[in-house]
């Protein structure tokens, strides 16, 4: 029997995986008292105005390459927190989210726990590789023109 306040591993896990931007996670989880809530979309939107920047000025906008990556490190994020979420162990998310009840169903794991975990590391290994390529390559560009500025 699942009490009102028993709280769902594979909900946290897909809720992180798809509303982690927002913070979807962390308000379920939480609530709405919980200061890393607010993060979530803080950094988002930065990053989603760093992708208006490219958008509207064009790749050499210097605002826009360092806020791109912070949204594609939110993403990353909120992936391994699916991952870490689908991983943990029954007992562990029950003693930590469903003290009242150790052996709640809602900590136990399934197929579509499963299926976030491989949805998220699939989504997140692409973010994170996207963003550290990203990086990499505007700052060894905006080094390279320095050094022309230097050189002339």
């Amino acid at each position: 029997m699942r009490s009102p306040t028993s709280k769902n591993k594979t909900v946290a896990a897909w809720l992180a995986f798809i509303g982690g931007q927002l913070g979807l996670h962390r308000l379920y989880l939480f609530g709405i008292k919980d200061r890393w809530l607010w993060v979530h979309p803080l950094a988002a939107a930065l990053g989603w105005w760093g992708v208006e920047r490219v958008r509207l000025y064009g790749q050499d906008d210097q605002l826009a390459w360092m806020l791109i990556p912070l949204l594609g490190f939110t993403l990353a994020g909120t992936a391994l927190t699916a991952i870490y979420y689908g991983l943990t162990p029954f007992e562990k998310w029950n003693a930590r989210h469903n003290p009242g009840a150790p052996e709640a169903a809602a900590g136990h794991t399934n197929w579509l726990t499963i299926g976030a975990v491989v949805f998220a590391l699939l989504f997140g290994a692409v973010s994170l590789m996207s963003s550290i390529a990203f990086s990499f390559q505007r700052y060894f560009e905006y080094q390279v023109e320095e050094a022309r500025k230097i050189s002339q």
